[in-house]
């Protein structure tokens, strides 16, 4: 597992400029994303894809991080994600994240908001 604290404030930073490519770094080429109830999206290029889209449906994306949780092999945080909408409106949400990994990258990413609201 990478270095914690450097690791989260990065990963974050790329979700929340919405730098896809700095994103999909973060993952193993077989890793699996879930984001809510969606269906698991498997693989490197297929959730670069699905996050782009999402990138694309929204004007920006703030986190907020309150706590972290560092295990052997995983890492668990919670706090609020602020969305803004192209119409410049904004939806907070809280949201509760879940990484697996494999080595220094991401092999299971669970992320756990209702966003429905979007």
């Amino acid at each position: 597992m990478p270095p914690a604290h450097d690791w989260l404030r990065e990963l974050f930073q790329a979700i929340d400029q919405r730098d896809v490519d700095g994103f999909a770094a973060f993952l193993t080429d077989d890793a699996q994303f879930r984001f809510g109830n969606a269906d698991p999206v498997l693989g490197r290029p297929a959730i670069r894809h699905a996050v782009a889209a999402f990138f694309a449906s929204i004007q920006s994306i703030q986190h907020r991080i309150y706590d972290v949780w560092w295990l052997e092999d995983a890492v668990i945080c919670h706090g609020t994600a602020t969305y803004t909408r192209h119409d410049a409106t904004e939806l907070s949400v809280p949201f509760a994240n879940v990484f697996k990994f494999d080595g220094e990258r991401v092999r299971e990413y669970l992320i756990f908001a209702d966003v429905s609201a979007l």
